[in-house]
């Protein structure tokens, strides 16, 4: 297959109500967009790549509003569905403390847990994309989440596309069991797994060694894990390389693997050595928790000089 565009992806976003204090008492609400797949879509447009998201919304004004957010940004919807029967999915968040944030979900049978196969392998067919990126939430909506992730991953592996997979457990969605009966064999199929270092467990056994070693033994060509304000970790044939996280005033954790996981395959896009992928995800992820939101802080390829040179707390005249 030759290819198109530079990346495919597609899960359920969703419209975020941010409150500014507790939600038992009410308060005002922000509204933005959120969703790991299209927070990637996002970050990855802003890095300069071609982006097509090919998820499903309701056919009421939360949908519109995702659509129209991500053509803001550059990704192309050209293939995204609207259904005219299920809703649009909605999150609720709250900074409970400075250091603790809740999340509730309102998605059971939203639009975006009725994904199709037929659409998205469609999709794969027309934009012929270097890469298909995929995450470990989609698969936890709904039985036919499930089946189109797993199919799709199947003939895009098949048919030569690349594929990337970003394990992001919920728990709130379905539990580790469940979750490492569905991703073991969706991770087999990538080229490249991202995941935290406390996730790598759902997709092969044993210690973060004996699961790389699995994962490159069945064709993986890079592990990526996230290890937060530690840094992070890229695992290939040829050995293992670190970067540490880059020192930034943490503002909002939200998100801020999506964006690691933008500048890591920015990185892979570029043909850059997995070392230097490592870093431009590293980089990506401090610009992402110094801002509020799950995508507002992704940066632009020229943003990421702004991080070389300059001290904490300066400011750029």
């Amino acid at each position: 297959m030759s290819a198109g565009i530079d990346v495919l992806t597609f899960g359920e976003s969703m419209v975020a109500f941010r409150s500014d204090g507790p939600l038992v008492q009410g308060g005002l609400q922000t509204t933005r967009v959120a969703g790991a797949e299209s927070n990637v879509a996002i970050g990855l447009a802003r890095l300069g790549h071609s982006v097509a998201w090919a998820g499903r919304v309701g056919a009421d004004p939360f949908g519109r509003l995702v659509l129209r957010e991500l053509r803001a940004e550059g990704v192309d919807t050209t293939y995204a569905v609207v259904d005219v029967e299920r809703p649009t999915g909605l999150m609720f968040v709250e900074q409970r403390t400075a250091d603790l944030t809740l999340v509730e979900y309102r998605r059971t049978g939203s639009a975006g847990s009725a994904l199709d196969p037929a659409d998205v392998g469609a999709a794969v067919a027309r934009t012929r994309p270097r890469l298909l990126h995929l995450t470990g939430i989609t698969p936890a909506l709904s039985a036919s989440a499930l089946e189109c992730v797993t199919s799709v991953a199947e003939s895009a592996s098949a048919a030569g596309v690349l594929v990337s997979l970003d394990v992001n457990h919920r728990n709130r969605l379905w539990t580790r069991e469940q979750a490492k009966e569905a991703l073991t064999p969706i991770a087999r199929r990538a080229a490249y797994v991202i995941a935290s270092d406390d996730e790598l467990d759902l997709v092969a056994d044993g210690t973060e060694e004996e699961a790389v070693a699995s994962l490159l033994a069945h064709g993986v060509v890079q592990v990526a894990v996230k290890r937060g304000p530690r840094g992070a970790s890229v695992h290939t044939v040829a050995g293992r390389v670190d970067v540490d996280a880059v020192p930034v005033t943490a503002v909002d954790p939200i998100g801020a693997g999506d964006a690691f996981t933008a500048g890591f395959l920015s990185g892979v896009l570029d043909g850059l050595d997995p070392g230097e992928c490592l870093r431009r995800g590293a980089e990506a992820g401090a610009f992402a928790v110094s801002a509020k939101g799950d995508w507002e802080g992704a940066p632009t390829r020229a943003d990421l000089a702004l991080l070389h040179g300059h001290r904490p707390g300066a400011t750029v005249r």
